[in-house]
C-alpha cells in the first residue's frame, strides 16, 4: 500500500487527488489531508440548501463538491482527512466497515474507545468524530472520512446550520447529528499534528507500505485537475440537482415575497410579490434574473440596477 502524507492544504487540490488516485493508479492507497476551513457536500446535494450562505461567505469559508455520495461535512485545521483506495474484485467486498477498521483501531491505540454507526459515521460514546463515504469506480473503490481531533465545534455548527424550507428539490439532505473532538478522549499528549503523524505511522506499521510522494507531473495533472473541475462554481454549486427556492424579506414593516426556480445553477424563472417594491420595480427584477447564475454577485448586480443601494441583507434574502 502506498501511504501519502499530503501537505497541501486547498481542499480543491485534495479532492482533485483523490479523484487522479482513484482512476490513474493501481495501487492500493492511503492518504491523510488537510484543508483551511471548507464546507464539503456530497455529489446529489444541493450546495445552498446545506450550508449557512451569509456565515459561509462572511466568513471566507470554502464550498466545496466532492465525487462521492452522502452528507454534508466541515473541515478546517483541527479536522484530519483520511481516505483508502483499493481494488476490488467485486463490489461485494466494498464495506464501510472493512474501510473504518484500520481508524478504529488508530484510536483505540491513544485510548479512544471509536465504533461505527449504522449510518456509516465514527461515534465516541454517541456521538459523531468522523463522517464517511464512498465512491465506485469500475473496480476500485475511494473511501473517505473526516476525523475531528480540535475543530472549532461552533464554526463547524454555524457553517453548516441549514434553514429549513427554503430549498425545495429532490436532492439528497444532510442528518446532523451531535459532534465532539477525539482530543476530549484521549490522554496520549498530541496536538493535531501529532494525531497525523501518529496515524500514518499507525498505518505505515500495518503491513509491507511505502511512503509515496506526488512528482511534478503528477501535482501538475492534479492542479489541472482542480482548476477544470473542483474549483469551478459550476461543480461546487452549479451541480447541484434543479431546485425551487422560496423566502420572504421583511424591511420598515413590508415584505418582499421571493419564489425562484433554478436549473443546473441557473435561474430559469423568478416571481416576486409583496408589498416592498411597486410592481414596476418586481418585475423589473423578476425580468432580468433568469438566465443568471444563482450566486450572491449575480443577485446583487441585479438588485442595484432596480433598487438604490439594496442592504447585504436583501441580497442574502434571495439563498
Amino acid at each position: 500500500m502506498l501511504c501519502i502524507n499530503l501537505k497541501d492544504t486547498s481542499p480543491f487540490f485534495c479532492l482533485a487527488a483523490e479523484e487522479f488516485l482513484l482512476k490513474n493508479f493501481e495501487e492500493d492507497i492511503f492518504m491523510l489531508w488537510q484543508s483551511h476551513d471548507t464546507v464539503v457536500v456530497g455529489k446529489h446535494q444541493n450546495a445552498l440548501a446545506e450550508i449557512n450562505y451569509p456565515f459561509v461567505r462572511r466568513n471566507n469559508i470554502t464550498v466545496a463538491r466532492r465525487i462521492s455520495g452522502g452528507g454534508t461535512v466541515f473541515h478546517d485545521k483541527g479536522n484530519v482527512n483520511f481516505a483508502f483506495i483499493k481494488s476490488v474484485r467485486s463490489t461485494q467486498e466494498i464495506s464501510f466497515r472493512k474501510f473504518t477498521e484500520p481508524i478504529v483501531k488508530a484510536l483505540a491505540s491513544i485510548g479512544v474507545p471509536a465504533e461505527t454507526s449504522g449510518r456509516n459515521d465514527l461515534l465516541v460514546e454517541g456521538k459523531k468524530v468522523s463522517g464517511n463515504a464512498e465512491h465506485v469506480f469500475k473496480k476500485r473503490v475511494l473511501h473517505h472520512g473526516t476525523l475531528l481531533f480540535n475543530s472549532d465545534l461552533k464554526n463547524l455548527g454555524e457553517a453548516i446550520r441549514a434553514e429549513e424550507g427554503k430549498y425545495i428539490s429532490k436532492a439528497i439532505r444532510s442528518n446532523r447529528s451531535d459532534v465532539v473532538n477525539i482530543s476530549d478522549f484521549t490522554e496520549a499528549d498530541l496536538d493535531t499534528r501529532g494525531f497525523i503523524q501518529h496515524l500514518f505511522e499507525f498505518q505505515m506499521n500495518e503491513g509491507n507500505n511505502i511512503h509515496y510522494s506526488f512528482g511534478n507531473k503528477e501535482k501538475g495533472a492534479i492542479e489541472e485537475l482542480a482548476g477544470k473541475k473542483f474549483s469551478t462554481w459550476e461543480w461546487c454549486f452549479g451541480y447541484s440537482p434543479k431546485y425551487f427556492f422560496r423566502n420572504i424579506f421583511k424591511e420598515a414593516g413590508k415584505e418582499l415575497q421571493i419564489e425562484i426556480k433554478v436549473e443546473k445553477g441557473i435561474i430559469r424563472d423568478c416571481k416576486l410579490g409583496g408589498d416592498l417594491f411597486s410592481d414596476i420595480i418586481k418585475n423589473k427584477i423578476a425580468g432580468k434574473l433568469p438566465g443568471r447564475q444563482h450566486r450572491f454577485e449575480e443577485i446583487s448586480s441585479i438588485l442595484e440596477l432596480a433598487v438604490k443601494n439594496p442592504s447585504e441583507e436583501m441580497v442574502y434574502a434571495f439563498f
